[in-house]
């Protein structure tokens, strides 16, 4: 970058404020902006027509990253260049890395969706409240080819900084559907043709058996539940079959995560 570029050294100036109150989740509802952090998130972001809003970066950020700041400039977005302490205060990392993009929303109601394609593959969180648990699973769920991701009103913002960052760039690949509820996310999901599987410890049907029987290669949507309390009955009521993942060593459980990436990958070996 030219050392004439402007540059943005005071942390209260009015657009530094108000990246930062996008920090609050009221804050983000209102505007439909959120933040994303750190140059995998943020090259993410550049690569989608009119997402990237603003790019926040320092100016060692901007030369090291000069791809994704040029990217960003192909699609319109603003560019500040600023001083190591305004994006600071912007970050919640210990380390920021010195981008921070101010990106709109990006979900697609769920009908607009199965109006437009018809899923193989979906993971729904229904309950899950951990912001590094959902953008986990979005991730996994995007390693795993999965077509969408659903998260019940129940379950966390999704643009949580925390959820963003977990979710390691794959927000911005998978489309996501928000704030249904987890009856009406089954019942239009299973209209479209999906088996609906849910994932939970205690299931009567076993993991490897779903798979060896084949019935996982027909299209399928995953509901996973609360990190530590896993899904009530009445959601797991909802459901064709509640599966477990066999356990064969010593291990109590899974977390969340690990089973999630277990379940997509077992169904994606299969449509595969």
């Amino acid at each position: 970058m030219s050392e004439a570029s402007p540059e943005l050294s005071n942390p209260r100036a009015p657009r530094a404020v108000a990246a930062r109150r996008l920090a609050s989740r009221s804050f983000r509802a209102k505007q439909e902006l959120f933040l994303a952090e750190g140059p995998q998130a943020v090259r993410e972001a550049a690569e989608l027509d009119g997402v990237l809003v603003e790019l926040f970066a320092t100016r060692e950020a901007a030369d090291r990253y000069g791809e994704i700041v040029q990217a960003a400039g192909r699609q319109g977005s603003k560019i500040t260049i600023a001083t190591p302490d305004v994006v600071q205060s912007l970050s919640e990392t210990v380390t920021p890395q010195g981008l921070i993009g101010v990106c709109r929303f990006l979900n697609v109601p769920l009908e607009d969706f199965l109006a437009e394609r018809t899923p193989k593959l979906v993971a729904l969180l229904a309950h899950v409240r951990d912001p590094g648990n959902a953008g986990t699973v979005i991730r996994c769920a995007d390693a795993a080819g999965a077509d969408l991701v659903v998260l019940t009103a129940e379950s966390v913002d999704v643009y949580n900084p925390k959820a963003v960052r977990a979710s390691a760039g794959s927000l911005f690949h998978v489309p996501v559907a928000l704030d249904v509820s987890a009856a009406d996310a089954v019942g239009a999901l299973r209209a479209a043709g999906l088996l609906i599987l849910a994932a939970d410890g205690t299931g009567a049907a076993d993991l490897d058996d779903e798979l060896d029987s084949g019935r996982l290669a027909q299209p399928t949507c995953w509901m996973f539940g609360n990190e530590a309390w896993g899904l009530p009955e009445a959601l797991l009521g909802l459901a064709d079959e509640a599966v477990r993942v066999p356990i064969h060593g010593r291990a109590e459980s899974l977390n969340l995560a690990t089973a999630s990436a277990v379940c997509l990958y077992s169904s994606a070996r299969a449509q595969r």
